[in-house]
């Protein structure tokens, strides 16, 4: 299939701002500064400079060395001030009336970030340039539908009338939600009113009911993130029965779904298919006797492949979306981005999940990034100092002075800094990535892990990254007897010492005590930093503690979120947690403990 002018004017004006990469990022950082000249958080460093008539080079070099880096903390006295109805400018001039809300999971709390248009430009652009790479390796047909796996949380009003929610609800309620479906000539299953129900399992119910009706037109699957896809699939098994009835008589389960606006928006759009029906019960009859191995193909034959987020703390979730996916259906890893802003676009979809590069898109922010370095490991000769840059998230790097996107070293580990057209000055992202290479004059980022410190009970300090690769040792017994490691999550216990990690598994299968306490030890010896290993040995550091959960209890922990304002769409199970709810729901569900002997 010939690609579209369309696809060869988007990858045309990406090829030449990566050209010009370092002339687009001082550029753009000028038009920021343009654009919220006089807003009080830049007046308080800046002062009255007069950035319109000021070289663009020297301007970069005067607002790196005045405006300090900074976190979420220090921006949010602003932001909170905007969310109770002070319209002065703050952080832009630009009067800002919707903020968007992260998820909550990683931090343990929501946050206000705000949201502008350039928000939703910027996610239709990246969807736009992403579907034009995609497209060259698997092309779809134009008037192709998408099964996606997409929930808008309600929007609430803040104490000063904005709009709030999460970003994903903004952009599927936007404007350019439509356009993209318009110009791409490819259309969601789903209507607004199963996207916006409130309800992700009638949500759910409907997005499969649809995606069956039309299965012979979906061109792929997708959910922002790979746990949403796992998820979906896994509520999938216990309603196919009712799916295949309702899609044989042209109706709608009045015990699943109950919402009046579902309902109608759904049976307005199907129709009685016996046949289709039929069909596809005797492929789930099939698919159940062998445990759902190729799901996705066998009831959706026309699929080219299944994309969403698969990096961080979604890869746990790919060997159960490669189950699935069956042998042959690729798995694409979706865009870089995060709620603050877009970062890079996924331009080779063929790369395996694990491997996958993102190249930065220079027109989106302004971006800075942070070289970090392992207390052991010198800075290269470059560099005449290391230094800890104030803001540090308290791990174990040492860190030097930010750089611009011009001066990154490919092997090189950096931490990312942001300045964003709605407010964000030297924002520190907290995500940990390496430059694997570059697209013309812009780097080709790998993503690592949020840098976040996650588990530490004294002089220890493991990441979100360590506590995976200790999970991913410790679970190999596991699943070598042919069982399933469902999903985790972690506590330091500090309350009774010494303190010693705690980590919650839920288990799918028969797994004996002997295996168990094999995966306890080799969990708990996988945990390499030394602070770690010289607590474990002189006993500062109790013995790590597997609790293993019942089934359905990271399920119970997905709707406490999703009860208290997160939603599906952007759902992450916390991987360390000191939130009381779910350590109360954690412990109730617990059905074995066991203790470590790795340091006997």
């Amino acid at each position: 299939m010939e690609r579209s002018s369309s696809s060869d004017d988007i990858t045309g004006w990406f090829e030449e701002v990566a050209t010009n990469a370092e002339k687009v990022q001082m550029e753009i950082l000028k038009r920021i500064l343009e654009m919220n000249h006089g807003a009080e958080y830049l007046k308080k460093w800046l002062g009255d400079i007069d950035v319109e008539n000021m070289d663009a080079h020297v301007l970069q070099s005067l607002y790196v060395s005045m405006v300090p880096l900074a976190s979420h903390v220090d921006l949010e006295p602003y932001i909170q001030r905007i969310a109770d109805g002070d319209t002065s400018p703050l952080l832009t001039k630009q009067p800002i009336t919707t903020l968007s809300l992260s998820s909550g999971t990683t931090e343990g709390r929501q946050k206000y970030v705000p949201f502008t248009t350039h928000s939703s430009t910027t996610t239709l652009q990246i969807f736009k340039l992403a579907a034009a790479y995609r497209s060259r390796v698997y092309p779809t047909r134009e008037g192709g539908r998408i099964l996606e796996f997409i929930y808008g949380s309600k929007q609430f009003k803040t104490k000063g009338g904005l709009s709030a929610g999460t970003a994903t609800t903004h952009y599927f309620a936007s404007r350019e939600f439509r356009i993209r479906q318009e110009e791409t000539k490819s259309f969601t299953c789903s209507p607004q009113e199963v996207i916006f129900s409130g309800d992700y399992k009638q949500s759910t119910y409907c997005h499969f009911l649809l995606g069956l009706f039309y299965s012979p037109q979906v061109e792929f699957i997708t959910s922002t993130f790979a746990f949403g896809v796992v998820q979906a699939l896994t509520l999938f098994e216990d309603y196919w029965r009712d799916l295949c009835s309702d899609l044989s008589n042209g109706t709608l389960s009045q015990r699943i779904i109950t919402i009046p606006s579902i309902r109608k928006s759904v049976l307005d759009l199907i129709e009685p298919n016996e046949s289709l029906a039929a069909w596809i019960t005797s492929k789930c009859e099939e698919l159940e006797g062998s445990g759902w191995h190729g799901l996705i193909p066998k009831l959706w034959p026309n699929a080219k492949y299944v994309c969403s987020i698969m990096t961080g703390s979604m890869q746990p979730y790919l060997e159960k979306l490669r189950h699935y996916a069956g042998d042959h259906l690729p798995l694409v890893c979706a865009d870089y981005g995060s709620t603050e802003s877009w970062i890079g676009v996924n331009m080779d979809p063929c790369s395996a999940p694990e491997k996958v590069t993102f190249t930065l898109v220079p027109s989106f922010a302004f971006f800075e990034f942070i070289p970090l370095y392992r207390p052991n490991h010198q800075p290269p000769k470059a560099c005449d100092h290391t230094v800890a840059v104030a803001g540090g998230t308290g791990d174990n790097y040492l860190e030097d002075d930010p750089v611009p996107l011009s001066q990154v070293k490919i092997g090189q580990q950096y931490e990312i800094v942001l300045t964003t057209f709605t407010g964000l000055y030297r924002y520190r992202l907290g995500d940990v990535v390496e430059v694997a290479g570059f697209f013309k004059g812009t780097p080709k980022l790998n993503f690592l892990w949020r840098r976040k410190l996650i588990l530490t009970v004294n002089i220890d300090k493991n990441t979100e990254n360590d506590l995976q690769l200790a999970v991913q040792k410790g679970s190999q017994p596991l699943i070598n007897s042919g069982a399933e490691l469902v999903d985790f999550t972690s506590h330091a216990n500090i309350v009774n010492q010494p303190g010693h990690y705690v980590v919650y598994w839920e288990i799918k299968g028969e797994v004996s005590e002997h295996i168990l306490g094999q995966c306890c030890k080799e969990m708990d010896a996988a945990f390499v930093d030394h602070g770690y290993v010289v607590a474990r040995k002189t006993n500062s550091i109790g013995p790590l503690e597997l609790c293993v959960v019942e089934r359905g209890t990271f399920k119970k922990i997905m709707e406490y979120f999703i009860g208290n304002g997160a939603t599906m769409s952007q759902f992450k199970t916390p991987r360390c947690t000191t939130n009381q709810v779910l350590l109360r729901i954690l412990n109730l569900c617990t059905v074995k403990r066991l203790r470590s002997t790795a340091y006997h």
